[in-house]
């Protein structure tokens, strides 16, 4: 089972990386555009609407990429005083829920973007970007990685529930100096 979790994580990993590659072109795109607009008085439309072209994939990939390092924001009050069992049985159905969700919305994703490629959909403003399907096709794409996110992480509570824990590689430090102490 953990060879089936490292798979799943490794390509939630991967898509992850290309998250903050697009977060540092994001940031240098934003750069030159506020130069060529304030020292040139240039703003082309391509660029502005590469700008939040890029916060798509940020946003979607980075979505399974912070489930997966625990990035999310969670609400632990409770669920530090439940034991290693009682945590399990929490994270399964917080798992089994971002499965469901992001199944949904990956199935009723899929004709929206499939429409915008059948129309080769672009920007509709002068000196836009063409292909908007691409950036659409993100949706089904962030929440499928979410999917499976959602099934390593079951697979990892239902084994912490039965007893047989697998650390995950990126707390494998924090959980050996909190055994530790």
């Amino acid at each position: 089972m953990k060879l089936v979790i490292d798979r799943l994580e490794w390509l939630v990993e991967l898509m992850g990386g290309l998250a903050r590659w697009c977060v540092l072109a994001l940031v240098l795109l934003v750069a030159v555009n506020v130069l060529l607009r304030y020292l040139f008085s240039i703003g082309p439309v391509a660029l502005q609407e590469l700008e939040w072209h890029l916060v798509s994939p940020i946003a979607l990939l980075g979505l399974a990429y912070s489930m997966k390092h625990r990035a999310d924001v969670r609400v632990d009050f409770l669920y530090d005083r439940f034991g290693r069992r009682g945590q399990a049985a929490v994270d399964i159905v917080a798992a089994l829920l971002t499965l469901a969700i992001g199944f949904i919305i990956t199935w009723l994703s899929i004709p929206y973007v499939t429409q915008s490629f059948q129309l080769l959909e672009g920007s509709p403003d002068p000196g836009g970007l063409p292909y908007r399907y691409l950036l659409k096709a993100f949706i089904p794409l962030g929440f499928a990685l979410l999917v499976l996110q959602g099934i390593a992480d079951t697979l990892r509570s239902l084994m912490v529930f039965a007893d047989r824990p697998i650390v995950p590689s990126h707390t494998a430090g924090k959980l050996v100096e909190e055994g530790a102490s």
